[in-house]
């Protein structure tokens, strides 16, 4: 059997350049622009999230169920800012993958993991409001701390067991003319999915959670009208129960819609590429993942602007009172949250 060199060598690559990276046309100033809006963007998501894991890691006042959720979901979007958009900042500016073949899957296994990773973290936060809201009787049995690591496990073993295998087996290439020639000769690190694996992910990696999760905010927020009007008949203790827990869910419900904005146009696109024989400009395709690995961004200035707790955690980080012994006790909300 033939080595990947000896195929290689076979092969006429002259169309792409016989495998080196295509002059780039982009200027100096374009270049430089992008390196820093990126690189912006990197510096955001990488310390943004790791802001929120520390402050829930370390606050004991912040140890529940929804939080360790949300502590999860911002390790996903740490590892994206730290290990999958400097290779992608790369690619994009330079229009070249300099990495190798090997690492291109390792990336794009990862890269792919963590998208699905965090639409499954999404859906778990999701059943938690809806038991803290519809079913606040029943909340503290159903959503304990064991549930929640169990949810955790499905969270990451899911996304993680597709991602790699659909990647590594190439099984998202079957029936490709050309791909072969495309992989062997190409500096771009591709990866394109038939038609089969294309709407498998589409619909199992995107639409099928998304959908239930609009449902399930939809129920929420339809019994949060409910209570609206019933609230000023309860006790002062579960009224402001509620109310916690009715602000917990708009700004939940505001984390899942950025995600679906950011993240449909790039879904949307590798589910409809393969019918229209893979016609979608690298440029665009490139720039709906850009638009998609935004989401990370978004989601730690998101909690910056609607959890007043995240925003003294990341004071007291900043100032380094964390170092100090026992404050970690330290109440993090004011008389007016916890009352």
């Amino acid at each position: 059997m033939a080595s990947f060199g000896e195929k290689q060598e076979a092969l006429d690559c002259s169309e792409y350049g016989n495998g080196s990276c295509p002059e780039n046309e982009r200027s100096l100033g374009v270049r430089v622009a992008m390196y820093s809006f990126m690189a912006g963007a990197i510096f955001i998501t990488v310390f943004g999230n790791l802001a929120m894991i520390i402050s829930i890691s370390y606050f004991k006042q912040l140890h529940t169920p929804t939080n360790l959720l949300i502590l999860s979901m911002a390790v996903t979007d740490f590892l994206l800012g730290f290990t999958i958009m400097p290779y992608s900042m790369v690619r994009s500016v330079e229009n070249c993958w300099y990495f190798g073949l090997t690492f291109c899957k390792i990336h794009y296994s990862f890269d792919l993991m963590l998208s699905i990773t965090s639409i499954f973290h999404l859906c778990s936060v999701a059943v938690d409001r809806f038991y803290a809201i519809c079913h606040p009787l029943h909340y503290c049995a159903k959503m304990t701390i064991p549930v929640v690591k169990r949810l955790l496990l499905v969270c990451w073993s899911v996304p993680g067991a597709f991602a790699f295998g659909v990647v590594f087996s190439e099984a998202y290439a079957d029936g490709i003319e050309g791909y072969d020639i495309l992989v062997a000769c190409s500096s771009s690190c591709p990866v394109m999915f038939n038609k089969l694996w294309g709407t498998t992910l589409f619909v199992a990696g995107f639409f099928t959670p998304s959908s239930m999760m609009v449902g399930i905010y939809g129920k929420i927020f339809a019994v949060s009208k409910k209570h609206a009007r019933a609230i000023d008949n309860l006790p002062e203790s579960q009224n402001n129960q509620m109310r916690k827990d009715k602000k917990a869910a708009k700004t939940l419900g505001i984390v899942m819609g950025v995600f679906l904005l950011c993240w449909f146009p790039c879904f949307f696109t590798i589910l409809l590429d393969p019918f229209l024989n893979f016609s979608t400009p690298a440029i665009l395709f490139d720039a709906l993942t850009w638009f998609g690995y935004f989401n990370s961004t978004c989601n730690p200035l998101i909690y910056g602007f609607f959890y007043p707790w995240f925003r003294r955690a990341l004071k007291y980080i900043l100032l380094g009172k964390i170092f100090s012994s026992h404050f970690h006790n330290t109440n993090l909300f004011t008389q007016k949250e916890t009352q």
